[in-house]
């Protein structure tokens, strides 16, 4: 018989937390360097229901952080390889693909269109990222939002820390001001680096999808963060008690 794919897991968290895991229905929104290594070790975890969403196609460009991101993807949907990588790992994960940007009128939609555990916002443009959040907090879902990964190299400084204690992140700031003006100033778990941002590295945009610059960036950084959303949603559903499920 062969052995259980979850077997080093369940010698970790035990028998218990591996079934709250698998009954646990995570929505992971953005799917680049951030976002794809977010889901992947959700899916390595056993977490059993994952809803993804990403709008975007590979680029040349994205082969330098992002998971899907090979010469052979380029010009791919992103959610459809990411969905085929996560599938490869639990094929009795149950997958729902959304391929679109989500934006902002369509947030309320699509949070209702599951119960959610956990949110991972993994959105890298301010106006649907808050707009996203705003959406988790009145449904009083629990998100942890990624802020800013470009710009910075040392992993020592990255932590997750309440949005009120972010600091030296310029995405994390345009976030706190555009949520101050909803009363909303504190109760969001937020992956950040404290590192000053390399202003060297910043390059502008044409603005599409909400977004006008960005930070260099290096291989190791998103994925960290990804790492750390991710071990936030894991930690909490492995320590939930039983009385919720």
């Amino acid at each position: 018989m062969d052995k259980f794919w979850l077997e080093r897991t369940e010698l970790l968290i035990k028998e218990e937390g591996v079934k709250r895991l698998q009954n646990a229905s995570i929505l992971v929104v953005g799917l680049g360097g951030v976002g794809s290594f977010a889901a992947e070790f959700l899916a390595r975890s056993g977490v059993g229901k994952m809803t993804i969403v990403d709008g975007d196609t590979v680029d040349i460009t994205n082969i330098n952080r992002q998971l899907p991101a090979l010469h052979s993807t380029v010009g791919k949907h992103k959610v459809e390889i990411v969905a085929e990588r996560l599938m490869d790992i639990n094929p009795n994960l149950e997958l729902i693909k959304i391929n679109e940007f989500l934006n902002p009128e369509r947030m309320d939609e699509v949070l209702d269109s599951g119960t959610f555990d956990y949110i991972l916002d993994c959105i890298d443009s301010v106006t649907p990222k808050v707009a996203l959040i705003i959406a988790a907090k009145r449904r009083r879902i629990k998100v942890v939002s990624s802020m800013g990964a470009g710009g910075k190299s040392d992993p020592a400084k990255v932590m997750v820390r309440d949005i009120s204690k972010t600091q030296e992140c310029y995405l994390a700031k345009q976030v706190r001001k555009r949520l101050k003006k909803e009363k909303i100033d504190k109760g969001i778990r937020c992956v950040f680096s404290n590192e000053i941002q390399d202003e060297d590295s910043l390059k502008m945009t044409d603005g599409s999808n909400y977004k006008r610059s960005f930070y260099g960036t290096i291989s190791y950084i998103p994925a960290i963060f990804g790492l750390y959303a991710a071990a936030e949603v894991i930690n909490h559903l492995v320590k939930k008690s039983d009385a919720e499920f």
